[in-house]
């Protein structure tokens, strides 16, 4: 579509929007869910050419250079080419391009949790090859030729690829890959719900999203004289019902139900999906909301004497999750938001220390600073509206890349120093040009500051500028045929007018079969 044609033609319908906190029910789309066609090129080379520019000198020095290190982390230095005969056991992986994202600078592979984080948070938008790859590395086929994710030991990873698929199609357009991504996640779900469904609590058992290791554990369920760092090698931890997996849960149903719309699969399949998303998501307001603290608690005990005692310390990526998926209503959202718990250099897994651990001593999954989780927090402060913790959280984390010089994988929450932390009576080392750390931050530029939403047949745009910040701008950013140029101007979150090539816009949406060199220019204002 040109400008010109776009520029006649009325902005309208439903759509399901992404990365915004807007897991919704499916909604009208045209004949059978389908949008603009998708537009595959060879994965361009983003590095020198998307670019984030900062009118405030004062932020540039951080945020600029931070965009450009995680745009070179994602693209240059971890995107590999792959050994076809240990990856692609679906037979839908394609060469070229050949290449996947790996998991990070000391881990040279993809797992099924950080291939699903790294294709949702900026992948699919920046090398849709590579992030289809990605996401099909992690998936296999059964004896009888069906698809489902990976069968491992870490099954609470399992349900994280339906985000990664569904986000991956709404950012490309791919009904092909949409119809083989839809068989996988209704096999995973159904494994996952035959084998790890309580229902006597309504809810899933097994470890919180972005704790494998038994440090992200109080004891019990931690044996504390147990030396193995893994989680499951502690008895209990395998029943446990954690936040941050059930909100999983009920966004990976719910993704699975606009699935099926867009499929234009009969209504009863979609309608039984997001019945399930509903169910888990009540399940996890009525056994895990605190209402005297204005927050959710971490984990329900599923096993033993504490069987159905809830443990309150906080879960960082559990409250963004619940944002994001609308597991919390309005009102939790904004209790959730101004009750969250900082550290000083940003918010960390868990809080606060237990009690084998402490500030000079901190556990490697509780009170430290891992980049992916600040992602997904800070695209929660978004969605909420707090452009004040928003910014906060880009800042810290620009400066804590531009300190360590790069993206490592975990950073000590007091001193801000790359640091592993301590698990199991070791002090681990953390990680260089950790994948997942880049995009954590490409997630708080694109869905956070720029409030990117994508759907199959559109992309809006709900921006939350900080207050003093000035002017920020995007260049060079591929999205599907064309090329744009986004500006965002004023401050606060409430859209006061939008110009496309300097013609207004009933609002900032742009239809997914644009093409050509574009500029977008978004005022803002406060609520």
């Amino acid at each position: 579509m040109t400008r010109r044609a776009f520029l006649r033609s009325a902005v309208d319908g439903a759509s399901l929007v992404l990365g915004a906190g807007g897991w919704l029910r499916p909604v009208p789309l045209g004949r059978g869910g389908q949008g603009a066609p998708s537009v595959y090129e060879a994965d361009w080379p983003a590095v020198g050419i998307t670019r984030l520019e900062c009118g405030r000198a004062s932020r540039q020095e951080d945020l600029e250079k931070a965009y450009g290190w995680a745009v070179r982390n994602l693209l240059q230095t971890n995107t590999v080419p792959y050994d076809a005969a240990v990856y692609d056991r679906t037979g839908l992986m394609a060469d070229p391009p050949g290449t996947i994202f790996r998991a990070g600078g000391g881990y040279g592979q993809p797992w099924t949790r950080d291939a699903s984080v790294n294709a949702w948070n900026a992948g699919s938008l920046l090398a849709p090859h590579a992030a289809r790859n990605t996401l099909w590395s992690v998936v296999e086929r059964r004896l009888d030729g069906s698809l489902i994710v990976q069968q491992d030991n870490q099954w609470w990873d399992q349900a994280i690829w339906a985000i990664g698929a569904l986000s991956h199609y709404a950012v490309t357009g791919d009904r092909v890959f949409l119809n083989d991504a839809y068989q996988t996640v209704c096999n995973t779900l159904a494994h996952l719900r035959h084998t790890r469904f309580s229902a006597d609590d309504g809810l899933f058992q097994g470890p919180a999203v972005m704790q494998d290791g038994i440090s992200g554990y109080p004891s019990p369920p931690c044996q504390l004289d147990n030396l193995s760092s893994f989680v499951l090698d502690h008895p209990g931890t395998e029943q446990i019902m954690c936040l941050s997996t059930n909100c999983l849960y009920a966004g990976a149903y719910t993704a699975a139900a606009n699935m099926a719309h867009f499929l234009g699969r009969p209504r009863s399949e979609s309608g039984a999906h997001y019945a399930a998303a509903r169910a888990v998501a009540r399940a996890v307001n009525a056994r895990l909301w605190i209402p005297e603290q204005n927050r959710y608690g971490y984990f329900l005990h599923g096993s033993g004497p504490l069987r159905g005692q809830l443990d309150t310390h906080e879960e960082s990526c559990g409250a963004a999750f619940a944002v994001l998926f609308r597991v919390a209503d309005h009102q939790r959202m904004a209790l959730l938001l101004a009750s969250h718990h900082r550290q000083p250099c940003g918010t960390v897994n868990v809080w606060p220390h237990f009690g084998r651990f402490s500030d000079t001593r901190p556990g490697r999954h509780e009170v430290m600073v891992w980049p992916m989780v600040q992602g997904m927090w800070a695209h929660a402060a978004a969605v909420g509206g707090r452009t004040d913790l928003l910014g906060q959280e880009m800042v810290s984390l620009a400066r804590l890349a531009r300190a360590s010089g790069g993206f490592f994988e975990v950073y000590n929450s007091v001193s801000g120093r790359e640091d592993g932390g301590w698990q199991a009576g070791v002090h681990r080392m953390s990680e260089p040009d950790q994948t997942w750390s880049a995009t954590g931050y490409l997630r708080m530029v694109h869905h956070g500051l720029f409030g990117m939403r994508f759907a199959p047949n559109r992309l809006e745009f709900a921006p939350a500028l900080p207050g003093r910040w000035g002017s920020v701008r995007l260049t060079g950013l591929r999205y599907r045929g064309t090329t744009l140029t986004v500006t965002l101007t004023g401050e606060g979150n409430r859209v006061q007018s939008t110009h496309l090539d300097g013609h207004s816009l009933p609002g900032p949406t742009i239809p997914a079969d644009l093409t050509g060199h574009h500029s977008l220019t978004i005022e803002l204002g406060p609520v």
